[in-house]
């Protein structure tokens, strides 16, 4: 039991002194990103990306923000497919966020443009189109959170 234990505190030695950093530590650019506040416009698709992007970030909301993330989103739904009554089978939801991110300091803002294209199916029924409809918005809402997280990390971390 000893012997383990004097082994377990060497191997823990001689990893700290190699510069190893858990998987789960908070990098510098990780910092950065929790402080960033979101803005987005009043609609329903605005309101999901919003909360994608806090998620995905992980909004420190006890924090002062270090910069503020504005995003601009338009929609444009295509439909696909057609029955023979001339109704539409599928959608497509395509997705275009313009996002600024301006520093609270004062500094340059960066901005950056991300598009995101998504398809649901049509239903006969008013509440489960109206419900595929929502869920290709908040799948939408989730990939461009995603792709504007991985643009914000890139951009902060030339800083």
């Amino acid at each position: 039991m000893r012997v383990a234990t004097v082994l377990a505190v060497l191997l823990s030695l001689g990893l700290a002194a190699c510069g190893f950093t858990p998987m789960y530590a908070e990098p510098a650019t990780g910092s950065a990103l929790r402080r960033i506040a979101v803005e987005t416009q009043d609609n329903r698709l605005g309101y999901r990306l919003r909360e994608q992007l806090e998620d995905a970030l992980a909004w420190d909301r006890g924090a002062a923000p270090l910069y503020r993330l504005t995003t601009q989103v338009e929609q444009n739904r295509r439909s696909l497919g057609r029955r023979i009554d001339d109704t539409a089978t599928r959608y497509e939801l395509t997705v275009k966020a313009t996002w600024t991110l301006t520093p609270t300091s004062g500094a340059a803002p960066v901005s950056g443009v991300e598009t995101v294209t998504t398809t649901y199916a049509a239903a006969d029924q008013p509440y489960a189109a109206i419900a595929a409809q929502q869920d290709g918005e908040e799948r939408a809402a989730a990939e461009l959170a995603r792709l504007i997280r991985l643009d914000l990390m890139q951009a902060l971390s030339g800083r």
